[in-house]
């Protein structure tokens, strides 16, 4: 079988649901640097910039900086760069399954063994843009030199850059980088941007230097948010690569939803990020706080609140709830109704609500993913905390009432926990809502809170959960 490269676009044009690039796209200027090769950037920031050349509106490609010793840049070099995103699951209701040939990467550079020529580009008029993903260990402090061989961190690699680049333009204003981290921390950037400097003085680089860093180099926190599982399966692998005629040993699947938040008022940023499509779901925004919201309310809340529901009705997976009628309906409400009505208000409109939680319905009935309700079940106690409680009390105080679908949820949290005894459930309840050290406060001081979960746990025991939610909604 014939491997995926450029000499051989040509021979697999026509083949159905494969979406190839342009000629002109492959040529593009290197404007972007990427720290890291995992799945989550080829499947989300790479994609959009791959989508945005095919357009014709970005004009850029990426160059790759590969800083593990695990594995090695071959596979991108045999493949021209070249990899397959296949995008499966649910989009508006419709199921989708494409293919992508990515085109976004021109190279693949080792930080080890290459990295003279990374230091190279940093001279580049066209690099305009830096972006990561190193893991939630990336963005750390790290006390290095970085000007006497290859510094060990990501913010010791990337000072070592700008600050070459900063010598090279004489301090030029006009030449400084557009830095969004991806990694998945709050508040990404600005702490890269705090490292950042503490390296600089460590380093004496001298005040000159500094003011250009902060100055030069817009830094923005951003938000990420796409299911990008990575290999297919082999049988799944072997199956697409018969459909589409080639092999592909970097192919990756994602999700149809993709958000990439990047906070900024910034100039700079929204001339810079020409792959940016707010309708594709990568937004220049002044703050990402309503994303983190949204997702914390909208997605978060609904997978922990709907846990222990799905559990105690024997789906192991996500999807097998959306295709249980009673389990779909209640998830569908507690999102579009109940938790939409919570959060909704001078921050996030109803239409944000109700578009984002539509989104989040067709992300769990998507039919090729496999996640697991056991899974999202780790740190139960924690989550109905953080996630869904501060819903709860947010309802209650906004309308005088209890929201019924997340007391469900939270009843079916203790049963699936063995919170509560069966026997003497009136006084196992109340021990347990009255846990300040768990709670952070007296969950049965909030009115009627204990009794109508009361109500809702008795039910869940005798009768189980559907029978509940068929009885009570």
């Amino acid at each position: 079988m014939m491997k995926l490269k450029r000499s051989i676009l040509q021979d697999i044009a026509g083949v159905n649901n494969l979406i190839l690039p342009t000629e002109e796209q492959l040529n593009y200027p290197e404007k972007v640097l990427q720290f890291g090769t995992g799945v989550l950037l080829r499947g989300l920031p790479d994609q959009y910039i791959s989508e945005a050349n095919r357009a014709g509106k970005f004009r850029g490609r990426v160059v790759v900086v590969k800083s593990t010793q695990n594995g090695t840049t071959d596979d991108f070099a045999d493949q021209d760069g070249l990899y397959t995103v296949c995008v499966k699951g649910i989009d508006n209701g419709q199921l989708v399954d494409k293919a992508y040939v990515n085109a976004s990467i021109s190279r693949v550079l080792s930080a080890t063994e290459d990295w003279t020529s990374i230091l190279a580009l940093a001279k580049s008029e066209d690099l305009s843009i830096v972006t990561s993903n190193t893991t939630e260990v990336g963005i750390v402090y790290t006390e290095e030199p970085i000007l006497d061989g290859v510094p060990s961190s990501f913010p010791g690699k990337l000072l070592a850059i700008l600050h070459e680049r900063f010598i090279h333009f004489n301090g030029d204003a006009s030449k400084g980088l557009v830095i969004i981290p991806a990694e998945l921390i709050e508040e990404n950037g600005s702490k890269l941007a705090d490292i950042l400097n503490r390296l600089a003085v460590h380093n004496q680089l001298g005040e000159a230097f500094i003011q250009w860093l902060n100055q030069a180099n817009p830094i923005c926190n951003t938000l990420v948010d796409r299911i990008v599982p990575g290999k297919l399966s082999a049988i799944d692998q072997a199956t697409t690569e018969t459909a589409l005629g080639y092999s592909d040993a970097l192919m990756i699947m994602a999700e149809p939803f993709g958000l990439w938040a990047i906070a900024s008022t910034d100039q700079r940023v929204m001339d810079a990020l020409g792959f940016c499509d707010e309708a594709k779901g990568c937004r220049v925004v002044p703050s990402i706080q309503q994303f983190k919201e949204l997702k914390l309310r909208m997605l978060n809340a609904s997978h922990t609140f709907s846990c222990g529901v799905s559990m105690l009705a024997g789906m192991e997976l996500v999807k097998d709830s959306m295709n249980n009628e009673t389990v779909k309906t209640y998830i569908s409400q507690l999102a579009l109704e109940e938790i939409a009505n919570a959060i909704t208000g001078d921050k996030i409109s109803t239409a944000e609500a109700d578009a984002f939680g539509k989104a989040v319905l067709d992300r769990f009935a998507n039919p090729f993913l496999e996640h697991k309700w056991v899974s999202i079940s780790a740190q139960f106690t924690l989550k109905m905390k953080i996630r869904c409680l501060p819903l709860i009390i947010a309802t209650y105080e906004k309308t005088g009432q209890l929201p019924l679908r997340m007391l469900i949820g939270f009843s079916a949290y203790l049963v699936q926990m063995d919170l509560v005894n069966s026997n003497d459930l009136s006084t196992s309840l109340s021990n347990v809502l009255s846990d300040k050290e768990t709670w952070g406060q007296d969950l049965a001081a909030i009115p009627g809170f204990q009794d109508k979960v009361l109500v809702i746990t008795a039910s869940i025991q005798s009768k189980g959960i559907l029978p509940t939610i068929n009885q009570l909604t």
